[in-house]
């Protein structure tokens, strides 16, 4: 479909033309099951309970030893 320097697609085509291609990737992704988005959700809480525990431990640690230090 070769067009000529004189042919600019419009606004409007080059939109359509987008939402086209768009949909054609989206039907070759290979989506996650049920069980997988469960599993990789439980990861992603458990991984920020753990980190904010550890943090939180920092703080109180380093918040104790700076108040006992300066008084």
């Amino acid at each position: 479909m070769a067009k000529s320097s004189a042919e600019k697609p419009t606004k409007m085509s080059s939109l359509m033309n987008f939402i086209r291609e768009a949909k054609a990737e989206l039907k070759k992704v290979t989506w996650p099951t049920r069980r997988q988005i469960w599993y990789w959700t439980l990861v992603v809480i458990v991984f920020t309970l753990c980190v904010s525990l550890y943090l939180g431990l920092v703080d109180f640690l380093l918040a104790w030893l700076f108040s006992a230090l300066l008084g």
